[in-house]
């Protein structure tokens, strides 16, 4: 298709409120738009448990106060015992603590009875152990046996667990979003048109195939189809990637969910339901998260060693001190619990979820939303980024890139200037592209669309024409050789070219294309410094595909990609040993940014890009690509030097409470255990706070 001449095709029209198509049908009011409803189970049961965890969270942490307020321990650090000391009152504290650890703990309880079942013990096997122990122990306690009460520790234990749980939980929640907002891109009505003419609102279950639709301007084309009545173009960039509105005349093809530019239409549906293109992304978005591989998470292996050393070591020191050095029960069971107290992972529990929140609010600051923690993890070892072109590397949008003064007698200001006042009587794509390149207008007259060659008026009394090359070789207007040679030069870099004549005299030339963003070129060069392979996926054709590249430094790109290619650019380009990072915006980069290691969406795109992206970027600025590598970067240093904190002072506490130095007269009680335990928890939380976006 020739595009520099089909982009003016219908000119005439533009300023009409109602095009013949429309005019040819009665419209009738009486009509009741209905509206899609899907459940998404999953999707409301993963929002359930992340409000459960919240609400177990809260009562939780408030109950605490009094068991604290109420703990011996406590009591005497902060010296309130004749203040919160009463007859019964230990009785009080277990009642109390018994309903955080019957209804704060049975998540972990039961996710510890899951693990047990599956033979796979990891963080809630090793929680519920901690707090089950503590809590047995403590309850002996209270009615008879000798010891210190360790409800306390179980409660805040409990309490930390939910709030990191919760704060995971909340991190990932709405990945299955995507496919719950693609069926909302569709219309949920559609203009059918009856047999006797007239027009009735339906939902699109009862559109049938070879029913018809007017598709006015503005509106979202409701189906897959053909038109058979009607000129205008459609901007169909967030399905196909294509930038330039695409010309739409009896014949041509219509895309549900494209928009509808400035003609009404006539579309005869040939595609229905699950044959749609839009169904179609569904189906890719599905396969690409059910094949996207999981991170296995780090904080739950450490949990498993933690699990089997805590269970290992709990053994070993009540054998040791009960059966072979001949201890009392009490005191071996003392050192058991304060071995298993000390192992439970406080600080290991926050070590993980903690920097994950530091590190969302930092980069929500700056512009950058984190969806997956998993992803946003595996971005630092990212070695290929894939950019969709239209709305990402470029603003998705024509303007003037290049203008040619062909004469002394016009500057390029004065050249702008006509073009844009006249332009700014015509509703073509093209025309509203020149006429914003500057605010400055002539007085316009006797505006007149040129059919399928452009537009004349009367501008600041000089008769102007905006055409396309189309109208040059239809009235014999040559070119000199230089002229010809520039607008070959144009045309291969894919834009296209009008020409400006005035009183009939040919004085520049206008060149438009999708505008490039200015931090595209320094992003793709720090990409190139850092190591990382910057590539570009497009559906636009190769001449437009090969300049953009060029003008940015990307050195390898894919052109003319369908929508259904993208996400086995992808498979490609993974196939290559890469891990690989996609940013996208349309629609059709949905099952690529579910396919890629990571997907990034640029935050002005379509919701399901954003809702199938693991990072947005809001502010639409691919150099925030760059500062997303420094964060996940910083972020997983952070997680690293907490889980070593969390678990390695075990290395040193664990036998300290065994009592491995009981013969130096070394004894750690149950009490300083828990103290420690605090303290890694207290230091892990502190040194989260010192995550940094670096921008390298």
């Amino acid at each position: 298709m020739n595009m520099n001449k089909n982009n003016f095709q219908e000119h005439e029209n533009h300023l009409k409120h109602k095009t013949p198509v429309e005019q040819n049908h009665k419209v009738s009011g009486k009509h009741k738009p209905t509206q899609h409803k899907e459940k998404h189970d999953n999707h409301n049961s993963h929002g359930n448990m992340v409000l459960d965890f919240k609400k177990r969270f809260i009562i939780s942490i408030i109950l605490t106060i009094p068991v604290l307020l109420l703990s011996p321990l406590i009591q005497g650090v902060l010296r309130i015992e004749d203040t919160f000391s009463f007859t019964g009152d230990i009785y009080v504290l277990f009642a109390i603590s018994s309903f955080v650890f019957f209804y704060g703990g049975w998540p972990f309880l039961a996710g510890a009875f899951k693990e047990i079942k599956s033979k796979q013990p990891a963080m809630m096997t090793l929680i519920g152990l901690a707090i089950t122990i503590g809590y047995i122990y403590s309850l002996s306690i209270v009615f008879g046996l000798k010891g210190e009460i360790f409800f306390w520790e179980i409660v805040t234990l409990i309490d930390v667990m939910l709030l990191g749980h919760w704060i995971e939980m909340r991190s990932v929640l709405g990945a299955s979003r995507a496919l719950e907002t693609l069926a909302k891109l569709m219309p949920d009505t559609a203009h059918k048109i009856l047999s006797d003419g007239s027009i009735q609102d339906v939902s699109l279950e009862e559109i049938r195939l070879e029913d018809e639709v007017l598709v006015r301007p503005g509106e979202k084309f409701p189906v897959d189809g053909v038109i058979i009545e009607g000129t205008t173009s459609a901007n169909e960039s967030m399905l196909t990637g294509e930038s330039k509105p695409v010309l739409k005349e009896v014949g041509s093809e219509a895309m549900g969910g494209a928009v509808n530019g400035e003609g009404s239409v006539t579309v005869q549906v040939k595609k229905t339901g699950e044959d749609s293109f839009i169904s179609g992304v569904i189906k890719l978005v599905k396969e690409a998260q059910a094949s996207k591989s999981r991170t296995q998470d780090i904080a739950s292996r450490a949990a498993f060693w933690l699990t089997i050393i805590a269970i290992t070591v709990g053994m070993i020191t009540l054998i040791i001190w009960w059966l072979l050095i001949k201890s009392e029960f009490v005191f071996a069971l003392e050192r058991t619990v304060t071995v298993m107290v000390i192992t439970c992972p406080h600080a290991l529990g926050l070590a993980v979820p903690l920097v994950v929140a530091v590190s969302t609010t930092l980069s929500a600051k700056n512009g950058l939303l984190i969806r997956d923690r998993a992803a946003f993890e595996k971005a630092r070892n990212i070695n290929a980024i894939v950019f969709d072109k239209t709305g990402t590397l470029t603003k998705g949008e024509f303007g003037i890139t290049d203008i040619i003064v062909l004469s002394r007698d016009f500057s390029e200001e004065e050249l702008k200037t006509y073009t844009a006042s006249l332009e700014e009587k015509s509703e073509h794509p093209i025309a509203k592209a020149i006429a914003k390149s500057t605010v400055e207008r002539f007085e316009v007259s006797n505006f007149k669309a040129i059919t399928g060659r452009g537009a004349e008026a009367t501008v600041n009394g000089k008769a102007v024409k905006i055409v396309s090359p189309g109208y040059l070789k239809e009235y014999n207007i040559e070119l000199t050789s230089d002229i010809e040679k520039k607008f070959k030069e144009l045309s291969g870099q894919g834009k296209t070219v009008v020409f400006i004549l005035i009183d009939d005299k040919l004085e520049g030339a206008i060149a438009l294309a999708d505008i490039i963003r200015k931090e595209s070129k320094e992003a793709i060069s720090r990409l190139n410094k850092m190591g990382i392979e910057p590539m570009m996926l497009t559906g636009d054709n190769q001449q437009t595909a090969k300049w953009v590249a060029g003008q940015i430094g990307i050195k390898q790109y894919f052109a003319e990609v369908l929508p259904e290619d993208k996400s086995n650019k992808i498979k490609e380009v993974q196939n290559k040993g890469y891990i690989v990072a996609m940013t996208g915006d349309g629609i059709n980069d949905a099952p690529a940014l579910a396919q890629a290691d990571v997907g990034i969406a640029i935050g002005a795109g379509t919701d399901v890009a954003i809702e199938t992206a693991d990072i947005i970027l809001v502010k639409s600025n691919p150099l925030d690509v760059v500062s997303i590598l420094g964060l996940s970067r910083a972020t997983y240093r952070k997680m690293l030097q907490n889980l070593i904190w969390a678990t390695g002072y075990n290395v040193i506490a664990i036998p300290l409470a065994a009592g491995i130095l009981y013969p130096l007269g070394i004894l750690l009680s149950p009490a300083i255990g828990a103290a420690l335990m605090s303290v890694s928890t207290i230091i892990v939380a502190i040194n989260s706070r010192f995550i940094r976006i670096i921008k390298e």
